[in-house]
């Protein structure tokens, strides 16, 4: 009888979910955008029924199902299974999310943990990070987040939510406020979702830019620097630049922490900025990224900086892997 696996991955802009058969092959698909809006209860109300919508489209009886495995942005207290704070959905705090689902879905066994760790754990045993004993799975995206193995295994820490170094404070109680409560961590400076205000609280203060030409009047994203960028914008060279900057301080902060030589990037703003333009050169995001390292780097052993192969589908296939 043939064995199914949901995964579903929780993102700070998107939440995706993939039916995977028994050789670990994704047989269906589906996706929306997440709503920051929902209190916790109705946001796991429409994962839980869209988990039956697949089950039901897909004729997968709760006996061929292993279970549903479930990646959430957030700091987890992994054995509970409940959801401590999340920093690009607010509203998902203190939540007994596993339990939850499990009731919802009438006692299907729910793995669920940290999107990176998740996604870690995917790309050690299928992607990039084959044949490394150690390794740090950093996402880049909405969020700035990492996930670490050593000896081929996921560490979580005491708690459940090692790994959250996007939250590692640079710039004591300077610059813009994240979700996590401070003001100067890693993510505030140069997460997605944070460079975009660090942009607006710019061109609110009267600096020139032609990003809001970009983003039409609406609310200026990524998508708007890049383009902004590659016009020669002064504004949005300078944030990127900042991204930079912070990204590479943070790598290098993690290596000198762990002596891990092996660095997985994963997330969409890596793949939406692959191709800065720079002087006519091609450029990207990961390759500034390191030369900032190795200025910071003083020694010279191998250090790897590689990007996840498992493309858009790392996240779903990293939740269903928890199983």
């Amino acid at each position: 009888m043939e064995q199914y696996t949901i995964g579903v991955d929780v993102g700070g802009t998107k939440t995706a979910y993939g039916v995977l058969d028994g050789g670990k092959n994704i047989v269906a698909r589906l996706s929306h955008p997440s709503d920051a809006s929902c209190p916790p209860g109705a946001f796991f109300d429409r994962i839980a029924a869209n988990i039956r919508d697949l089950m039901d489209a897909n004729r997968i009886q709760k006996e061929n199902l292993r279970g549903v495995g479930v990646g959430v942005p957030s700091f987890v207290l992994f054995e509970e299974g409940r959801i401590l704070k999340t920093s690009n959905l607010t509203n998902l705090r203190d939540f007994p999310a596993r339990a939850y689902l499990e009731e919802k879905l009438g006692g299907v066994r729910v793995i669920l943990d940290n999107d990176a760790h998740a996604a870690a754990i995917a790309e050690h045993r299928l992607g990039a990070g084959r044949g490394f004993d150690n390794l740090l799975y950093c996402p880049v995206s909405t969020g700035v987040s990492s996930a670490i193995i050593i000896g081929n295994r996921i560490f979580r820490g005491s708690y459940g939510w090692s790994g959250e170094s996007g939250h590692m404070i640079m710039t004591p109680d300077d610059g813009v406020e994240c979700g996590c409560g401070n003001r100067g961590c890693v993510m505030s400076w140069c997460s997605g979702s944070m460079i975009a205000k660090h942009v607006k609280n710019w061109i609110d203060a009267g600096e020139k830019s032609c990003i809001p030409e970009f983003a039409g009047g609406g609310e200026i994203n990524c998508l708007h620097i890049e383009q902004a960028y590659n016009a020669g914008d002064v504004l949005a060279r300078r944030a990127v630049a900042q991204m930079i900057k912070y990204l590479g301080v943070w790598t290098y902060n993690l290596y000198v922490t762990f002596n891990i030589n092996c660095f997985i990037f994963g997330g969409g703003l890596l793949k939406m900025w692959r191709n800065l333009e720079d002087n006519g050169k091609g450029g990207n995001l990961l390759e500034s990224m390191k030369e900032v390292f190795d200025r910071h780097n003083k020694n010279s052993m191998p250090v790897y900086f590689k990007e996840a192969e498992l493309g858009d589908d790392f996240g779903v296939i990293g939740a269903a892997e928890l199983l």
